[in-house]
């Protein structure tokens, strides 16, 4: 089972691939096994070894990447020769090597490079970057990436004169095509603005020559892959998007852009055939740069994504959402133990010793008056000189001075402060053991519990707060430290020691000789036998990170010394070397507990000693003729660096090497390469003696001198794939993932070992398979101090077998290792528990990871080697997360390609997804205190967003394949079946309607509004109707209906010379009286008004545009404004929007003659078009809809009636007046209705917020309207100030209802968020509420002021993705909370309808909400004859049932529910709850999203995400979040942003892209434009922070 010799095992990774290695003929098999024969008995050397192998297999091996085949076999067996020979050889540089040691080896490397090869390069976009993003903005990061990012092994592979475009079959065909493919298939990544890529065509084939896969592609392959490429055009017709980037026009297709595309909001150049053909590259020599940052690499994206590996769907999409997770199916063929059940373990018994001491200070007793002179500790300094020897009599005084003054001389209030068996913190730093071991000893002697600790560094170290807790739960209340250590520690302005987050209050005491008092004569201190009370405490950090102390008794203590002498064979004053850390663990045991039980002689070489001079330990070994030494492989290796020094040293006296890590599998290798070097120096082979050990347990096997005649050491090979089924199988057909480890030696004399289950109950484990390792021995720790629970489960296990009967009546200890037995009863240890990670069902190690990620290319790109790997849970599974360090002049392209390498290694070696790859700057890794990397720590904080990556790949697709499955739509059920199914089930059908309009009052005998307005400007002509409020608050202008009257007429007049009746005109003004007057004067004039919003003068480019499209597309024939807004409209900057020649007539109105029009103009019939109401939906569609003179009175008798408006009251409206409901109250209402309307306009609020609530408050209005946005304004910008409101006696406790106009799903967190805020200054719970319009009808909805409060419902979120209402409990999981959006109003009829059979739904079921009614529009209102596309929105009638009513489509989904409240007739009242637009919903894995459900999740998931929109670019999800916070933040929200999608909507996010705050648009009704934004992104007009591709 277990191969020993290094040839032998070289032999698993040198064997051609098994697909090679059967096709061979059996001549040549023979003759291979002959070679191989000859090698190992040394009858040949490696070199005349691999000629002759490579000449015999040359025929055979295919062509890897077109390199013919002798020169790459050379290149494989040139690299696995440097893994033999570069442990001999040592000539690379120490700067070189920075590699973290811990996981050197050399046959992994070597793995690692041939599962590279295995993988043609497949290029992946790379992320976008922001300049000022980048961490440093070396040279390299400007100019293309050399070819020698590769690793050297694969220098070889590369030959530069193969260039693709070479091919034959390239000359004529599609030569756009072909460049295209080309771009595809070199991936010539089109990089960020940080690697200022040209681009020109082919402007970069210099470098793209070098990748690895198109110097592969002969001609053949080529014609085969284009064939493949264009079969695949015409599949994906419908699918695949126009790119783009090629706006600025490479095809004429593109070059006329005309407006008609952009007005319907169509994508612009829809051809599939260009988009296909043309590249970014290709469109620079029209003058226009293009910088195909984003569009490029997306489609580059969707021709590069992996496909996922997803297991098999089952038949149908069983909706049963306990269900719907896509469990993993155990692999049938997967292995399974098939060994004997083992038996328990049982070491040697614990020899008897004549007068060994009863305890440990008994022993240091003896020593310190029997041996005073005797050498006890030797500290080194920086330079690793001795500073100062402390022999056991000194140990023995000083100690006792410490223990009298602790015990005597502190004490608060008369009482003393400490008491026998009180815990005390030690906190020494690494350099001073002499000062440790005296307070260590001092304690033990005062029966104190010494606590030792880490040295705090900063207030803010890494684990410090956890520490702290330790010490709180122990009840320290004094800490022991030096004289220097105490200066060093950060402190408070009283020049005390600073309190660390977390910890208590500690008195800290300077343990050096002036502080510490001599007992007098006749104090001893009390020498007891070793008993079971607490004697230490160690502390471990588990993998979250939480710290927990473990208790070891004394009698433990000594029971641990008694079992390392006799495992070791230690004598009296023997001389060892300490290199590890002397406050726990091996470093504590050999070094200051052992060594003082048998009079050792320890020399004790600090950590900042052996940074600077990794040799030091081996020269003191040499020097001090040492017989033992203690260091972990780490320091083996280190001192492998150092070779100058090397010559004068012999290791001849070291009898034992004690390797304290050799549990770690990597260690091996460490040792290996060690001996080779040292064996020259007198190093036997024999003296290494891995041993393996853990907090709980203590030591659990150590390997044993050979002189103690035992087994030689063994080696197994064993195959990752069958650990990661915890099964050990040595013959491996894979020879890539094998895992080489080294036994640990023989369990510990005294102890009993067994292996169990590592989850769940501990059954004991069958001989081959890997369990965690349990002991039961006198020498272990006893407890978590604390934590019983915990206790329980870790230090009195008790295995039991298969039949679940416990094996012995012994307790055991688990050690968190795990590991098997093997043959000789040897021990093997393959992982700890803390790295292990279950993915799927199959276990991996956290270090077998790091392992093979270090292999790829480590010298070039990690930093010091520094990678931290763990698993996060996403979706009910372990993610496996990635974060190295990443040297400072690593470019943005070495990067990018370094970590598409890992990918691969890790998915090849480990056959398991990388969820997450992050790069950090160097030496950003929060620290272990020895220099490590603090693991859980950095899982926190990649957790909560705050490890500031400066690159990341997220590769959900390929590791998440447990996602429910997609919905399969099932056939619908016919419209008549479904109104039979829900009278069977009792349900009425989903139908409400708002109350009856009433008779006729004295103003509404006239059929039209402006005769409404002559009316009143005759009866009641000063009635006051508009103020117009600044943002000061004073009235800026008034108009009475006289005056109103009075202006309308001089429009009219100024128009009816120039216009006919039933032009169009354009009313462009900014919120005020004129925009009222001239619509009431185009009225009078016969012409049809259409108010268009202004252009904003800072923002004309993007502003004006839109004026202009409105103006065209409404065909006005002329433009009324005022003089301010003419010459804008005329201006310069203007000029370089639009044509400012193609503008229709301009008046302005700021001064016309006081002339009255000849007669006012009367419409023949109220079906008349009276006005036109124009506006952008959130999808980007500019619509405008016809208002009849009809529907424009019943509409203001609507909201009149349920308003309760009349010429007494006084509502405040803060609203844009230019379309749907917010015109109509601004203009329409206060005519019809007579009531006084105080406007606000909302532009108003930028410069004082507070203006609409204090005119609120001023004027004592009962009812007022808003807008989102407006909310947002005042929540955000008032919410900390209405203390200072309240003293300029703002009081809203006047307000009935405040009602925000909306065309959208009510958004419950802002008016609940609103309502608290200002509920401090009177305003009702009560009082907010929404409406609910859209283009067919701007007024469905409204609360109005009598009537039920709006009700709040909660439904299930993921049935709402299968189109369906399951009502739910408040805080139940997926729960959504959705309001009533108000009454609906009288004369208005609403129905559910099911939007593919238009047949009518039942009650609380999803559907489209149609409504009826008199005030509904007439149409829309387009110039190129579309109507017939959406003329069923405005009339349709219901395909089953009462199939004669006309109905409009609103295009929105909603269900009515019949409630329990009755409204104001005494019937039931029926909610209407308003879900989303149709248009808006994503279609994703065959569901149906709103996207604001994802966007809320998103901005939920971290402080710094302003705002947030998601839409879906072909079938990816692009979620796009404003960051509001530091740039360095932005990676950090792409894995935060990819979790919480996933966790909560089951989805994978496409492309996650960080913006500035302000750059998701935004409609005047608050609502996001989400195709605007969708065109910006793919038309890279959005200046990202940094665009990640989710691979």
């Amino acid at each position: 089972m277990a191969e020993r010799t290094s040839a032998g095992l070289l032999t698993v990774t040198l064997e051609p691939t098994p697909a090679v290695a059967m096709t061979l003929p059996a001549e040549v098999r023979a003759k291979l096994a002959e070679l191989e024969l000859e090698l190992s008995e040394g009858d040949i050397t490696q070199k005349g070894y691999e000629k002759k192998r490579s000449k015999l297999l040359a025929p055979f091996i295919p062509q890897i990447q077109g390199v013919d085949p002798s020169l790459q076999i050379d290149s494989q067996i040139q690299a696995s020769s440097q893994a033999v020979l570069s442990a001999s050889k040592q000539n690379k540089s120490r700067a070189a090597n920075t590699r973290d040691e811990r996981f050197r080896s050399d046959l992994h490397t070597e793995a690692v490079q041939a599962a590279l090869a295995k993988y043609k390069e497949r290029k992946m976009p790379m992320p976008s970057k922001r300049r000022s993003v980048l961490v440093q903005s070396s040279v390299e990061a400007c100019t293309p990436p050399d070819t020698s990012s590769a690793s050297e092994d694969e220098g070889s592979l590369r030959r530069k004169g193969r260039l693709a475009n070479s091919t034959p079959n390239q000359s004529h065909s599609h030569p756009a095509v072909e460049h295209w493919f080309n771009r595809v298939i070199q991936g010539s990544s089109t990089s960020s603005s940080a690697s200022s890529t040209s681009s020109h065509p082919g402007g970069r084939s210099a470098t793209t020559s070098t990748n690895a896969n198109s110097t592969a592609l002969n001609a053949n392959t080529k014609a085969t892959a284009l064939a493949d490429l264009m079969a695949h055009t015409h599949l994906d017709i419908h699918i695949a998007p126009p790119d783009v980037t090629g706006l600025s026009g490479c095809s004429s297709l593109h070059a006329e852009q005309s407006h008609v595309a952009s007005v319907r909001g169509v994508s612009r150049g829809y051809n599939h055939h260009t988009s296909i053909m043309e590249t970014a590259d290709g469109c620079e020599w029209r003058g226009v740069p293009v910088n195909s940052r984003v569009s490029s690499k997306i489609q580059q994206l969707l021709n590069t994504l992996k496909r996922p590996k997803r297991p098999p769907l089952r038949e149908f999409f069983v909706d049963d959402f306990e269900e719907l997770m896509d469990v993993q199916q155990p692999n049938p063929n997967q292995p399974k133990p098939e060994g004997q059940p083992m038996c328990p373990l049982e070491g040697d018994p614990l020899g008897v010793v004549t007068n060994w001491p009863p305890s440990l200070t008994a022993a240091l007793q003896r020593w310190g008056t029997t041996q005073p002179k005797s050498p006890c500790l030797t500290a080194l300094d920086n330079a690793g000189k001795p500073v100062y020897t402390l022999t056991y009599g000194k140990l023995w005084t000083r100690s006792q001075k410490l223990a009298y003054t602790l015990l005597n001389k502190l004490s608060t209030r008369n009482e003393p402060l400490l008491m026998p068996g009180d815990r005390v913190a030690l906190v020494f730093p690494n350099n001073d053991p002499v000062m440790f071991m005296v307070a260590f000893y001092g304690c033990l002697l005062a029966e104190l519990v010494p606590v030792p600790i880490e040295v705090p560094l900063t207030r803010k170290d890494a684990g410090s707060q956890q520490i702290g807790f330790l010490l709180g739960s122990c009840g320290v209340t004094l800490a022991l430290t030096t004289d220097a250590c105490q200066k060093g520690l950060p402190k408070a302005q009283t020049g005390e020691v600073a309190t660390f987050k977390g910890w208590p209050r500690l008195l800290w005491f300077v343990t050096d000789g002036k502080h510490v008092v001599k007992p007098p004569k006749d104090w001893h201190p009390p020498i007891r036998e070793a008993s079971n009370d607490i004697a230490y405490i160690e502390y471990k950090t588990s993998k979250e990170g939480s710290t927990m102390g473990i208790t070891v008794s004394h009698s433990a203590m000594l029971a641990h010394c008694h079992a390392l002498t006799q495992a070791c064979s230690y004598t009296e004053a023997e001389t060892i070397t300490n290199v590890l850390d002397f406050k726990r663990e091996a470093g504590l045991w050999h070094g200051v507990l052992t060594s003082v039980m048998n009079r050792m002689h320890v020399i004790s070489i600090p950590y900042s000693l052996m940074k600077v001079n990794p040799l030091s330990w081996i020269q003191k070994v040499h020097a001090y003729k040492a017989r033992v030494a203690v260091v972990k492989s780490r320091d083996m290796h280190w001192s492998l660096l150092a070779q100058r020094d090397q010559r004068d040293i012999s290791l001849s006296s070291l009898r034992m090497l004690i390797v304290a890590d050799g549990a770690n599998p990597w260690s091996i290798s460490s040792c290996d390469a060690f001996l080779n070097v040292f064996q020259a120096r007198g190093l036997r082979p024999e003296v290494i003696c891995p041993c393996a050990s853990s907090s709980e347990a203590m030591t659990v096997a150590i390997r044993r001198p050979p002189e103690l005649g035992v087994p030689s050491p063994g080696k197994a090979v064993l195959s990752m794939g069958g650990l990661s089924h915890s099964v050990i199988r040595v013959d491996t057909e894979e020879k890539l993932s094998v895992l080489t480890v080294q036994d640990v030696g023989q369990v510990m004399p005294g102890a009993l070992v067994c292996v169990v289950r590592a989850e769940g109950t501990p059954y004991l484990c069958q001989t081959d398979e890997v369990g965690e390792i349990c002991v039961n021995s006198k020498c272990t720790g006893a407890a978590y101090y604390g934590l019983q629970g915990m206790t329980k489960n870790i230090f009195e296990t008790t295995p039991v077998t298969s039949a679940g009967i416990p094996v012995t009546d012994r307790t055991f200890t688990r050690t968190s290792l795990l590991g098997f037995v093997g043959p000789d009863n040897l021990v093997f240890v393959v992982g700890k528990m803390d790295g292990l990670m279950v993915v799927s069902g199959r276990r991996h190690n956290a270090d077998d990871v790091v392992a093979t990620a270090l292999a790829v290319e480590p010298m070039k790109f990690v930093y010091r080697g520094r990678i931290a790997v763990f698993s996060v849970s996403v979706l009910h599974d372990e993610r496996i997360v990635v974060v190295a360090e990443q040297r400072p002049d690593a470019s943005e392209e070495d990067s990018f390609q370094w970590m598409s390498r890992i990918l691969q290694a890790i998915d090849s070696i480990h056959q398991v997804g990388v969820y997450c790859l992050a790069l950090v700057p160097a030496n950003t890794l929060p620290k272990a205190p020895l220099g490590g990397i603090h693991i859980s720590e950095t899982k926190q904080r990649f957790l909560e967003g705050s490890l500031h990556p400066c690159n990341v790949l997220m590769c959900p697709h390929t590791c998440v394949t447990n996602l429910p499955k997609p919905r399969q739509k099932q056939p619908e059920v016919g419209p008549a079946s479904m109104i039979v199914g829900n009278l069977v089930a009792g349900k009425r059908i989903a139908q409400a309607c708002g109350r009856d309009v009433t008779q006729l009052e004295d103003n509404e005998q006239f059929l039209y509004i402006q005769d409404v307005l002559q009316w009143r400007a005759q009866v009641t002509p000063d009635h006051p109707l508009f103020l117009v409020l600044n943002a000061k608050g004073t009235v800026a202008s008034a108009a009475s209906c006289l005056q109103l009257h009075k202006r309308a007429e001089r429009v009219a007049a100024a128009l009816m010379g120039r216009l006919n009746t039933g032009d169009h005109v354009a009313l462009v003004y900014t919120p005020g009286i004129d925009l009222i007057a001239t619509f009431y004067g185009c009225l009078y004039a016969g012409c049809v008004p259409v108010t268009v919003r202004p252009p904003h003068p800072q923002n004309l480019a993007t502003t004006l545009p839109t004026v202009k499209m409105i103006v065209e597309v409404s065909k006005s024939v002329c433009i009324l404004t005022t003089q301010a807004i003419m010459k804008l409209l005329k201006s310069k900057e203007a000029a370089a929007a639009v044509d400012v020649k193609s503008w229709p007539m301009v008046l302005d109105t700021d001064d016309l003659p006081r002339k009255k029009s000849p007669q006012i103009y009367k419409p023949p019939t109220p079906e008349m078009l009276a006005y036109l109401d124009f506006s952008v939906s959130t999808t980007g569609i500019l619509a405008g809809v016809k208002m009849s003179h009809a529907a424009t009175g019943a509409l203001c008798r609507s909201i009149k009636l349920q308003c309760e408006l009349y010429p007494s009251r006084q509502i405040a409206i803060c609203l844009d007046p230019y379309c749907g409901l917010g015109f109509a109250l601004w203009c329409l209402c206060s005519v019809y209705s007579g009531h006084q309307s105080i406007l606000v306009p909302p532009l108003e609020l930028e410069s004082n917020v507070s203006v609409w609530l204090a005119a609120v408050s001023q004027y004592k209005v009962r009812v007022t309207f808003c807008s989102y946005s407006v909310m947002e304004m005042c929540t955000k910008g008032l919410g900390s100030q209405t203390e200072a409101l309240r003293l300029r006696n703002v009081n809203l406790s006047c307000v009935r209802t405040c009602m925000v106009v909306a065309e959208e799903r009510p958004r419950i967190a802002l008016t609940q968020s609103f309502s608290k805020i200002f509920k401090d200054l009177g305003l009702s719970a009560r009082a907010v509420s929404t409406t609910f319009g859209c283009r067919v009808n701007v007024a469905i909805c409204l609360q109005g002021t009598a009537g039920p409060d709006p009700t709040t419902v909660y439904v299930d979120m993921r049935a709402l993705r299968h189109d369906r209402v399951r009502l739910v409990e408040r805080g139940s999981p997926h729960s959504l909370p959705l309001m009533e959006s108000g009454k609906i109003l009288p004369g208005v009829k609403v129905i559910i309808a099911n939007t593919e059979t238009k047949g009518p739904l039942g009650d609380s079921h999803l559907g489209e909400i149609w409504v009826s009614s008199p005030h509904n529009a007439t149409g829309y209102y387009t110039v190129y004859g579309e109507e017939a596309l959406h003329a069923d929105h405005f009339n349709t009638k219901l395909s089953f049932g009462d199939t004669q009513t006309v109905w409009a489509r609103t295009g929105y989904l909603g269900f009515l529910r019949r409630t329990e409240l009755t409204d104001a007739r005494g019937e039931r009242h029926d909610a209407l709850y308003v879900v989303g637009s149709v248009d808006e919903t994503l279609e994703l894995r065959g569901m149906r999203y709103h996207p604001i459900d994802i966007e809320t999740s998103v901005i939920r998931s971290h402080k710094s995400i302003a705002e947030c929109a998601v839409f879906t670019w072909t079938n990816l999800l692009v979620v796009v979040v404003e960051l509001e916070g530091s740039e360095q933040e932005a990676l950090d929200l792409v894995a935060l942003v990819t979790n919480v999608v996933l966790e909560e909507h089951y989805l994978i996010v496409g492309v996650v892209v960080v913006v500035d705050p302000g750059v998701i648009p935004i409609n005047s009704r608050g609502e996001k434009q989400r195709m605007h934004l969708r065109d910006g992104f793919l038309a890279d007009q959005l200046d990202p922070i940094y665009v990640a591709y989710n691979m």
